[in-house]
């Protein structure tokens, strides 16, 4: 593997190229094009080329539009969990949200766009039918109505109301785990993993999907606007249950550090070549807060 940053260009580059290609309306396409370029962490995309090349695959064009497609999955989510009738926020990485420039009608449609064209896009996947049908069916379920929208229905009517950590979970676990699961199991599938090592992609899915959900909670408390990119304190204001009000704050970074040190540990049953896995391993590790 070259250096993911690299690998990172090509995926963004494929986003942009299809984006245009494939749009031919052109402000639907400037409002798509604005929330895919506004950049983040792209946690998504690294996790499948990092479990590819780990696991002893190639990362090829079939490796970045599966990453570009759980991208686009992921970014049409925050463009719709910016509006109004969800949680209503003004910034997103820093930027203005979609619908605050655009408009709520373009805002709704772009991300609409960018769904559709996730699929559109995993269509062009040049692997045996069997596996590309596995990876389509694999995303229709982790963001669809029993992965990412049901958990964030789910969020929303937990809003105003004092929920149990094990619904907090439940939420989580498709709000924000389902698609950083799917990341993990793209790139084992992509590899040709064995059975048992896609069911530890699996587990190792869901330990840093509940990971990563702690730490946003955490930073919506401990950050500042400017640090984040978004406006914080958001939780508080729409009255959600999150893992630093039902842990405390101590409590919730003990659990976020817990899950990692799980993670870690399912790593490691992976027994794979340190210096392939080592990526992975890194970004875990930043995950963690101090």
């Amino acid at each position: 593997m070259q250096t993911i940053e690299h690998e990172l260009a090509q995926v963004e580059a494929l986003m942009q190229q299809f984006i245009v290609t494939h749009t031919n309306d052109e402000q639907l396409q400037e409002s798509m094009r604005y929330s895919v370029q506004a950049g983040g962490k792209r946690i998504r995309p690294q996790i499948v080329l990092m479990m590819t090349e780990a696991l002893g695959g190639k990362i090829d064009w079939n490796t970045y539009r599966a990453a570009a497609a759980i991208e686009m999955i992921h970014t049409y989510s925050l463009v719709h969990d910016d509006l109004p009738a969800m949680d209503d926020d003004d910034l997103r990485r820093g930027k203005p949200t979609n619908h605050k420039v655009f408009g709520e009608a373009i805002a709704i449609l772009a991300g609409d766009g960018l769904l559709t064209m996730a699929f559109e896009l995993l269509s062009h996947l040049t692997l045996p039918s069997k596996d590309s049908l596995h990876l389509i069916r694999l995303l229709a379920e982790s963001a669809g109505a029993s992965g990412m929208v049901a958990g964030q229905a789910g969020d929303i009517l937990a809003e105003e109301k004092q929920i149990s950590l094990s619904d907090l979970m439940f939420i989580h676990r498709r709000k924000t785990g389902k698609l950083i699961e799917c990341a993990f199991l793209f790139g084992a599938i992509l590899a040709k993993a064995s059975h048992e090592q896609q069911i530890l992609c699996h587990q190792l899915g869901q330990e840093v999907g509940i990971a990563f959900q702690i730490r946003d909670d955490l930073l919506d408390v401990l950050s500042t606007t400017e640090e984040l990119g978004k406006v914080v304190h958001r939780d508080e204001a729409l009255q959600k249950s999150t893992y630093p009000q039902l842990l405390g704050i101590d409590g919730a970074k003990a659990a976020l550090n817990q899950r990692l040190q799980h993670a870690n540990e399912l790593i490691d049953q992976l027994s794979l070549d340190m210096a392939k896995i080592q990526p992975l391993q890194a970004l875990i590790q930043r995950l963690q807060i101090d």
